[in-house]
């Protein structure tokens, strides 16, 4: 975007993209963490909630980190002063929101 490489063309391209290295991370790190939790918790429940919750916020970070410095653009706030911001609020929301919502959906 800074170099002005990116445009209504390749916009989607750059969402499917960053979608699929989001889902992939997920699933790398929510693997990790879940053998780790199962390991160290001794509960297979457990494991799979926070598993789940770490792909559920890892794309939605890859999904907000490509539609807020975009949306920012269209509407005219450069992205740089304020996408940051607006990024960590929502993958701390997601965040939260998936494991406390998982968390009280199975474990409660």
């Amino acid at each position: 975007m800074a170099l002005g490489q990116l445009n209504s063309k390749n916009e989607r391209w750059l969402l499917r993209k960053e979608m699929l290295v989001g889902a992939t991370n997920g699933l790398i790190w929510a693997t990790a963490i879940a053998v780790v939790t199962v390991i160290w918790f001794n509960s297979l429940s457990l494991g799979l909630l926070i598993g789940s919750a770490i792909v559920i916020n890892l794309v939605a970070a890859a999904l907000a980190g490509v539609t807020i410095p975009l949306g920012l653009k269209r509407i005219g706030i450069d992205p740089a002063l304020s996408g940051s911001v607006l990024l960590t609020t929502v993958t701390d929301v997601v965040g939260f929101v998936a494991f406390l919502g998982f968390a009280k959906l199975f474990i409660v």
